[in-house]
């Protein structure tokens, strides 16, 4: 080929301007793709954490609601646990009344014997 060909190659391809814009495409081509990477990598980010916030949001909800129960459960415990001291008292004033029972009517010789 020759320079003439070559000259008229050009202009039919945009001209100067075209070679411009090819040479210009050709230079930031890596730049423009990290560019395009970075802000694709910042929105990636971004989603991560958000979807982080409300997870946090929400375990700290679970926390909440299972700090309530746990105090719900305690409660419940200490009740049952208050019935089963009544109930041994319960227990032990029938234990003591059954021994203070006297078999024989009149009580002057008791049986058993005590001291009350």
């Amino acid at each position: 080929m020759e320079l003439n060909d070559w000259v008229i190659l050009i202009t039919a391809l945009g001209g100067i301007e075209g070679v411009k814009q090819l040479v210009k495409w050709v230079l930031s081509r890596k730049y423009e793709q990290r560019k395009e990477d970075a802000s694709a990598d910042a929105a990636e980010n971004e989603n991560e954490r958000k979807q982080v916030d409300w997870l946090e949001a929400r375990l700290a909800q679970r926390d909440v609601k299972v700090d309530t129960l746990y105090s719900e459960v305690r409660k419940l415990e200490n009740e049952k646990l208050e019935l089963v001291y009544k109930l041994h008292e319960k227990e032990l004033q029938l234990k003591e009344a059954e021994m203070r029972k006297c078999e024989v009517r009149g009580c002057d010789k008791r049986q058993p014997p005590s001291d009350y």
